[in-house]
């Protein structure tokens, strides 16, 4: 049995467990056996070259990176082509780019890389579409800017940031204060400078047998989570801040937009090929880069 049948066993398996306090610790082991087996399948790209691609290979630069991420024909090349002097194909039909096509934003004396990357589908952190491909990229980005249809409500939004979160991209989110260290010898020596709530000590060794791991130095400084701290064990976790661009709000009633509008890291837009929005959607990414540069993510 291959990695993508035995994650999609524990995806499956995880689906039809009952949550609750006799279930705690079997969903704990299952979470750490599908981080593992996710880590194995990147490292397994990054050797065999499966994450890269032509037409992928983007030079770093600028004073910051952002990275286009959506569904096919959401409006992320139009924004490309109108905010920079990069030409970005657009048409009525899906996978219209089918390569990372960059562009930069000049704004006060900085330069901000703007990379529009081609559609995910569901399924791209198992290499559906060029998935593969897009993600590597976006894992290089300090911020993701993730367009998306009004019309769809947040379907799409859940749909990606599962696919995001699959790969180790954690979005909005800071890297947990958890201090770890493996040892030769000593056993584990779990201590926290605050009450553990939400994932017992117990919990801590569980997962640690699971990587086969006996000694080691634990210590919590905030009340985190089993995946929190599955998070910190298997490491190589990207931690940036995303900003949810919603499109296309002429086609949506006006309480929609107004709800749309209010959820957390969320702007709304209509048709992005008029400058009048574009200048507003400009000024809002950069705003939100500012605050979260000050944030320190």
């Amino acid at each position: 049995m291959g990695i993508l049948e035995k994650i999609a066993d524990i995806e499956k398996e995880m689906a039809r467990t009952q949550k609750n306090k006799a279930t705690e610790y079997h969903l704990g082991l299952l979470k750490a056996k599908l981080a593992k087996l996710r880590q194995a399948l990147m490292e397994g790209d990054a050797k065999s070259g499966a994450g890269k691609g032509e037409g992928f290979d983007v030079v770093k630069s600028g004073d910051a990176r952002i990275a286009l991420i959506g569904f096919p024909s959401v409006g992320k090349s139009t924004l490309l082509s109108t905010v920079t002097h990069t030409e970005s194909a657009t048409a009525s039909y899906e996978f219209t780019t089918l390569t990372c096509i960059p562009g930069v934003i000049q704004y006060n004396g900085a330069e901000i890389q703007l990379l529009d990357l081609p559609g995910i589908i569901e399924g791209a952190a198992q290499g559906k579409g060029r998935g593969r491909q897009v993600i590597a990229v976006a894992r290089t980005a300090d911020m993701v800017l993730m367009m998306l249809d009004a019309t769809k409500g947040e379907k799409q939004r859940e749909i990606l940031e599962e696919e995001l979160e699959s790969v180790g991209i954690r979005l909005n989110r800071r890297k947990p204060d958890i201090y770890f260290k493996p040892k030769k010898t000593g056993g584990i020596n779990i201590t926290s400078t605050v009450p553990m709530t939400r994932c017992s000590e117990k919990m801590i060794q569980l997962i640690l047998h699971e990587y086969k791991m006996f000694n080691a130095q634990v210590l919590f400084r905030d009340d985190y989570t089993s995946e929190d701290f599955i998070d910190v064990v298997v490491g190589r976790r990207v931690y940036m801040p995303c900003l949810y661009v919603y499109n296309k709000i002429d086609q949506v009633s006006i309480e929609e937009v107004d709800r749309l509008a209010r959820l957390p890291n969320s702007v709304v837009i209509r048709h992005v090929e008029k400058k009048k929005y574009l200048f507003i959607y400009l000024f809002y990414i950069i705003i939100y880069l500012q605050l979260q540069y000050e944030i320190k993510y």
